[in-house]
């Protein structure tokens, strides 16, 4: 809920922003990004089934919204965007550079993102539900990393929280 708040805070310093929802999932993040004032938000996810949920979910703004199937580094996405938003993603990505510099290209204003950290109780609890049971592997990360992956991607401000035990919410400006 805290980075969804976070997210929806920026969009609204923005007035009526274009956003980016990287990892778009169902479109549930992105539903509180268009009624706090996007004026057009672009998803993109790889998952098609997903993508599915997000157009159901989010057909009451009509052509305010573009869902686009695929992977943020590789698909064409009509940038810049004022906002980008990529929370939940970071949790999966093996190679986070090549992401937060994607993020960096295409984001004329404000990022923000959600990384999980390592915690005693939470993190083996997710290490056998998501790398045992599941297959998928997942990854933590330190406040330093952070500072370095916004910092070589060309953010000038960061403003790096940590809410909870578990995870960061990343807030970078261009």
């Amino acid at each position: 809920m805290r980075r969804r708040e976070l997210a929806e805070e920026v969009v609204r310093e923005y007035g009526s922003p274009r956003v980016l929802d990287v990892g778009c999932g169902s479109g549930r993040v992105a539903e509180y990004l268009l009624d706090a004032g996007a004026s057009a938000l672009v998803g993109v996810d790889l998952a098609p089934e997903m993508l599915e949920l997000a157009r159901e979910r989010l057909t009451r703004f009509g052509d305010r919204v573009e869902l686009v199937l695929g992977d943020v580094l590789t698909a064409p996405l009509p940038g810049p965007f004022d906002v980008v938003v990529a929370v939940g993603l970071f949790d999966y990505v093996a190679e986070p550079a090549a992401y937060v510099h994607r993020v960096g290209e295409l984001c004329s204003g404000s990022a923000v993102a959600s990384f999980p950290r390592w915690h005693w109780l939470k993190g083996p609890v997710r290490r056998v539900r998501y790398e045992v049971l599941s297959d998928c592997p997942i990854f933590d990360y330190t406040e330093s990393q952070l500072r370095s992956l916004f910092t070589e991607a060309g953010f000038r401000r960061l403003d790096i929280r940590s809410p909870a035990k578990s995870g960061f919410l990343v807030r970078a400006d261009r």
